[in-house]
């Protein structure tokens, strides 16, 4: 089924350097974009058609400007923020998207890792911390946990406020860090797993995941572990990519993920276990779904997003046409990737 795009609006959730892709290639498929986020930072305000300065979590208001602007699809791209608010007002309005639930789900950790584990989705053991007050200790014994650990903020990206803990001293500190950051004021101390990082970027389409490609990592490892390379396609044997294709698939229905990109990071022990340590209902930042996997596929992963948006059945067609990379400069001691200076793409070892 092909959708007559013409006249068409689109709804972007940010209007920050993630979504330019978005916005530039829904221009050019000829939509009319509205954007929604705070002015500052916004470089997508100047290139969308109509702009709202309004915070990306007010859902409500999103809500009704929406209704009254009467937009055929709704839509982000490498937002963990924003995922949520599009799976509102796709709900509500009775757009194609994932539902609320799913995109809260896949937003908030522990929710996320209470729906692997009872689905059976290998992931690392966890336990969650407020700022109330929480006994720590107690709770780490309960919950089988011992050094090192890893302490994350329960709703950001990013390595933002991410930490390895080594000493029972650093973990109070740590906390405090990641509660500082979190939007909803909880952490997760969880077990450190040791091994290889990589990510699945995907697309989904009523419900059916469609394997777009596997990215190979580069971090600063401990104690921030801030991502410094992405490279396309994964040098993992076939067999172990197949076999991770199908744990996404499992676990993207475990979340309720039915519609729209899907970026699923893992770490991978030199014995071979396998371990989901966190799913995002959209496309995963760093350049990873605007860039690197059209360049090492072919398939234009931003359109096909706002093809589902707008209620297109797509069909992938994603074929190896070569490798593609981002790396980026960074100073000594960068604790997350908000901190990094510069960047550069390259196809087939070539500077895009």
């Amino acid at each position: 089924m092909i959708v007559d795009m013409r006249m068409k609006t689109i709804a972007i959730i940010g209007a920050s350097y993630l979504q330019r892709p978005l916005v530039e290639r829904a221009k050019e498929m000829g939509l009319r974009t509205i954007c929604f986020a705070w002015a500052e930072g916004a470089v997508c305000k100047d290139l969308c058609d109509v702009f709202y300065p309004i915070s990306i979590t007010e859902k409500e208001q999103i809500l009704h400007i929406c209704r009254e602007e009467h937009i055929d699809g709704i839509c982000t791209i490498g937002s963990d923020v924003a995922a949520p608010t599009v799976a509102y007002v796709a709900e509500q309005m009775g757009l194609t998207g994932n539902s609320y639930e799913a995109a809260v789900r896949a937003h908030e950790k522990h929710l996320m890792r209470e729906a692997f584990m009872k689905a059976d989705i290998p992931c690392p053991h966890f336990m969650r911390v407020h700022r109330s007050g929480d006994d720590w200790m107690k709770g780490l014994a309960e919950h089988g946990l011992a050094l090192p650990l890893i302490v994350k903020p329960s709703d950001r990206s990013g390595s933002l406020g991410v930490q390895r803990i080594t000493q029972w001293e650093e973990l109070e500190a740590a906390v405090r860090r990641a509660l500082d950051v979190s939007i909803i004021g909880e952490a997760l101390i969880e077990e450190y797993i040791d091994g290889r990082e990589i990510s699945v970027e995907m697309i989904s389409c009523r419900g059916i995941h469609y394997a777009l490609q596997i990215t190979d990592k580069v971090t600063t490892g401990a104690p921030h572990f801030v991502e410094l390379e992405h490279h396309q396609p994964s040098d993992l044997p076939a067999d172990m990519q197949t076999k991770i294709y199908e744990i996404t698939r499992r676990a993207l229905d475990a979340l309720g993920i039915t519609n729209g990109a899907s970026h699923s990071e893992y770490k991978i022990t030199s014995e071979g276990r396998i371990a989901v340590m966190e799913i995002g209902g959209r496309m995963g930042g760093d350049f990873i779904g605007s860039d690197l996997v059209k360049l090492s596929t072919g398939y234009d992963f931003v359109e096909g997003v706002i093809r589902v948006a707008l209620g297109e059945i797509i069909h992938p067609e994603v074929k190896q046409i070569g490798s593609s990379s981002v790396i980026f400069d960074a100073p000594e001691n960068v604790s997350c990737s908000a901190e990094r200076t510069g960047y550069k793409i390259y196809q087939n070892g070539k500077l895009v």
